[in-house]
């Protein structure tokens, strides 16, 4: 079995990740093979419902950590996902250090937390249960993301946490909650980034950034980002599609 995500963070390694979002359990395969450290598996916007992951979880699960964008950051989505067999979650739309607190309670096990006990794939359907339990809060990654301007203001009290595993900030809804829809650049929202790379690097916690192209990752790379999430496979098949259209119709013409 890989070392769990959480632990890879805790040793400081950086680690890079693409979005699963269509229901296709082979284009997460084709992902794990292209040699990512993790998968994104996004069930907020994408079209993936609790059989769909089941299926992506079943064929990759085992390969790599596949974390979960659960599609609400409250208690039922966090368990259920999470007893599929997922090995932590991302929380979207987290605005204050009172939220992200029970998206930990909800994603850990007593004492840590009050997390429901059941039985479902994580647990082996029964077969492992002592063990998973035991093991679940060590082993379970959870990443808050950081995507409003409300969650920037609050940075200081969320990034010390216990129990948070990572901020993962969101740059298109915080450039849109500040009045500057799809300007990810603009001073104003690379000021607010700034002061979270600064506030959760002053007490090291693993902090990321998502950008649908390597260029647009590589920058926050540089700054200490540790969680790099590049493009989706939507955006990859599209890219390669449009790429090699280009290439057949350039050659059609010069025939």
């Amino acid at each position: 079995m890989f070392p769990s995500l959480r632990s890879r963070l805790q040793h400081g390694e950086t680690l890079h990740a693409s979005i699963v979002s269509l229901p296709c359990p082979a284009a997460a395969e084709i992902l794990a093979e292209a040699g990512f450290d993790w998968l994104f598996v996004d069930a907020e916007h994408g079209a993936l419902d609790l059989g769909h992951l089941t299926g992506i979880l079943q064929a990759v699960g085992h390969r790599l950590p596949c974390i979960v964008r659960v599609p609400v950051s409250e208690e039922e989505p966090i368990k259920r996902i999470l007893d599929l067999g997922a090995s932590g979650i991302i929380a979207p739309q987290v605005n204050s250090t009172a939220h992200a607190r029970l998206v930990v309670e909800h994603a850990r096990y007593a004492p840590m937390g009050h997390r429901g006990v059941g039985i479902g794939r994580a647990q082996g359907y029964g077969a492992h249960f002592k063990n998973y339990v035991e093991q679940a809060n060590e082993a379970i990654t959870v990443i808050i993301q950081v995507e409003h301007i409300e969650a920037v203001q609050c940075i200081e009290s969320t990034a010390a946490l216990p129990g948070v595993d990572g901020i993962l900030l969101g740059p298109y809804d915080l450039a849109s909650s500040m009045g500057r829809m799809g300007e990810v650049d603009h001073p104003e929202v690379i000021e607010a980034i700034d002061h979270v790379l600064q506030v959760c690097h002053s007490v090291q916690m693993p902090v990321g950034y998502f950008g649908v192209e390597a260029s647009a990752v590589a920058p926050y790379r540089d700054k200490g980002c540790r969680l790099l999430v590049t493009g989706a496979d939507c955006l990859f098949l599209l890219q390669a599609a449009k790429k090699e259209l280009e290439r057949i119709k350039t050659a059609d013409n010069q025939a």
